[in-house]
């Protein structure tokens, strides 16, 4: 009887739901040398039919070396280009919403030089000209911001909980979702936002048409996790953008690129500035070897890729 069981239990597994095949999808590098450290100089984009993936701010392999971080700015042979805010701006705190385990904050800066507009809205309050949307959990040490984002041309940033000596970790690399458009540097036009306290869910409303859901996951001393679906696959455009920074490997937000081909029996990778395109499956854009800019930023996993 106990032998029979078994073999039905196999049977009812192997005739499960089956899993989603991963999508391959395809790697293109935009990035440029600079010998700015505050320069976004690399750019890697992502297209395919892809809807649905996972994105994963991980801790670097360094984080157990790091006793004193680097976080300050580095602007060395830097030119910059971003207007200051003019005289008499001021900036405007806003708690948009606040429960038992986290807090959302939203920041406008009067007299900013952008005037693009994206209303954010939580449950039945709608929040206009907002710069900067910052998402906190709470934590035995106070609020820990793991979450931003820039509303006006769509960028987010995440990073996971610090280790217990450090107070915090840096941010790095910047990702998009969207159909992202291209000037200077990417950018999402966004018509509105809205946000889900109960699921932690990040509804995006695309000024020209479609929409995605960014949930966010309670964030770990690993990983910052963030699951993205698009109601529609992104025609003609990247879907997903990753920017970030590279002078030198040992000045780098993000160094290499390793990507899991369909197929392959292992992962391939490359010097971050050596990499053209590549179709994949899932792919990492980090470093292995620490950085004195940025020491603790994390690497930034993609996958994998679902229809």
């Amino acid at each position: 009887m106990k032998r029979f069981a078994a073999a039905a239990a196999l049977v009812i597994i192997a005739n499960g739901p089956a899993l989603a095949e991963p999508l391959a999808v395809k790697l293109s590098n935009k990035s440029h040398p600079t010998l700015c450290a505050e320069d976004d100089n690399v750019q890697i984009d992502v297209r395919g039919a892809a809807k649905r993936f996972t994105l994963e701010a991980r801790q670097p392999a360094a984080i157990g070396t790091i006793v004193v971080d680097s976080t300050a700015p580095d602007f060395t042979d830097c030119i910059t280009k971003d207007e200051p805010p003019q005289p008499g701006s001021e900036r405007l705190r806003v708690t948009l919403h606040e429960d038992e385990q986290s807090i959302l904050v939203g920041y406008r800066v009067t007299g900013f030089w952008r005037r693009a507009e994206v209303p954010l809205k939580v449950r039945d309050t709608v929040t206009h000209q907002l710069q900067l949307v910052q998402l906190f959990i709470k934590t035995p040490k106070g609020p820990y911001e793991y979450l931003v984002l820039y509303p006006l041309d769509g960028y987010w940033r995440a990073r996971p909980l610090p280790p217990a000596r450090l107070d915090q970790v840096a941010y790095g690399t910047s990702f998009l979702v969207g159909p992202i458009e291209q000037t200077e540097r990417p950018f999402v036009p966004l018509k509105e936002i809205a946000y889900d306290p109960q699921l932690r869910r990040f509804t995006l409303q695309f000024e020209k048409g479609g929409s995605a859901t960014l949930t966010v996951a309670t964030p770990t001393e690993q990983a910052a996790k963030i699951d993205v679906s698009l109601a529609s696959a992104v025609q003609g455009k990247p879907f997903l953008t990753f920017r970030s920074m590279y002078v030198t490997e040992s000045n780098a937000d993000s160094a290499r690129v390793e990507w899991k081909s369909p197929g392959a029996k292992g992962w391939r990778e490359a010097p971050v500035m050596r990499f053209k395109s590549g179709e994949a499956t899932s792919f990492r854009l980090g470093r292995v070897v620490p950085s004195r800019h940025n020491t603790s930023a994390p690497d930034m996993f993609a996958g994998p890729f679902l229809k």
